[in-house]
């Protein structure tokens, strides 16, 4: 298997992850029940036969639920814990009597969070832990600090961050004392900007691109793992594309249809391809808690599209020609 950057750090790591944004029964205040952790565990036992060892969370994952979940199936077989790696991300807080939805990464905000998420977890130790979204209020020292002495008391042990573009992450790793391993981006088929950042320089509407140049690069450059959440675009790509009144959503579907006729493979796999073709090495996160689909998606690394099925997926899903 070609070297992904996060193989450096992990190196059994899969191309593929399992986020588990779904597991727990829902965003509701409905108290985890046995089937919520059966389903966890069917999950688990689905994903890592299907050659996917990376398990992603959140702490606030349906409200704290889906690590709950998670780490009830772990806890009745713990055996399990050696046949997988687990990120988790902390910094995001909902809106409570203090105060509206927030981020914090507040030395004591991350401390308490990460001890959330072990105990959670049913795990001495996360893999990797990912700082979710940028905190406008972050003291850069107090935040290394709180970082190094969870590292160093065996919590966690490696950094990623989530949502932030090169110089966050330049800005952040100043202050470290251990490398930012990731950065998990949304990337996909039906999000493209950070294709269209590259390809639009020097041309009308270049200005409107919503991705922030040089975050690709830096990177790549830098080793860093880009993990794609959303990457299936909400099945938009699947067979409920192909009625779909978006002429570029459906004339992709379309040609998804005759890829998948050409491989022998399903479109979930076709979608995660057109990531995987990509010399930067992205690790998609799925999000299906359908095993179908995720024994479907685990397929996409067996595939390696051309230059022109790229292009071609690439242009018809933009829904215009290159400049």
């Amino acid at each position: 298997m070609s070297q992904y950057p996060i193989n450096k750090h992990l190196p059994k790591a899969s191309k593929l992850a399992y986020g588990c944004m779904g597991l727990g029964g829902g965003w509701n205040d409905n108290p985890v029940s046995p089937e919520h952790i059966s389903q966890a565990r069917r999950i688990i036992d689905t994903a890592l036969e299907a050659g996917i060892n990376v398990f992603d969370h959140a702490d606030i994952y349906t409200f704290n639920k889906a690590e709950i979940a998670f780490g009830e199936a772990l806890k009745q077989s713990p055996s399990l814990r050696e046949s997988m790696y687990i990120q988790s991300k902390c910094g995001i807080r909902f809106e409570d009597e203090a105060g509206p939805g927030r981020y914090d990464f507040s030395a004591g905000w991350v401390t308490q969070s990460v001890n959330g998420i072990l105990k959670r977890l049913h795990t001495e130790k996360i893999d990797v832990l990912f700082l979710h979204r940028p905190d406008p209020l972050v003291e850069l020292d107090e935040l290394a600090s709180a970082l190094s002495s969870l590292h160093s008391d065996g919590k966690f042990d490696f950094l990623g961050v989530s949502n932030m573009n090169h110089h966050q992450i330049g800005f952040l790793q100043s202050a470290l004392d251990m490398p930012i391993v990731a950065n998990q981006i949304e990337m996909s088929l039906s999000k493209l900007d950070w294709l269209n950042d590259g390809v639009m320089v020097g041309t009308p509407g270049y200005q409107n691109n919503t991705y922030t140049s040089g975050t690709l690069e830096y990177c790549r450059l830098n080793g860093v793992q880009l993990q794609a959440w959303g990457s299936l675009a909400q099945g938009m790509f699947s067979e409920r594309g192909l009625h779909s009144e978006q002429e570029n959503v459906r004339v992709t579907a379309e040609y998804i249809t005759t890829l998948c006729e050409k491989y022998q493979i399903p479109s979930e796999a076709i979608v995660l391809a057109f990531l995987l073709r990509h010399p930067a090495k992205i690790q998609p996160v799925i999000g299906t808690s359908n095993l179908e689909r995720i024994k479907a998606c685990a397929k996409a690394p067996n595939v390696t599209l051309t230059r022109e099925e790229w292009y071609s997926l690439f242009v018809k899903a933009r829904g215009h020609v290159l400049p």
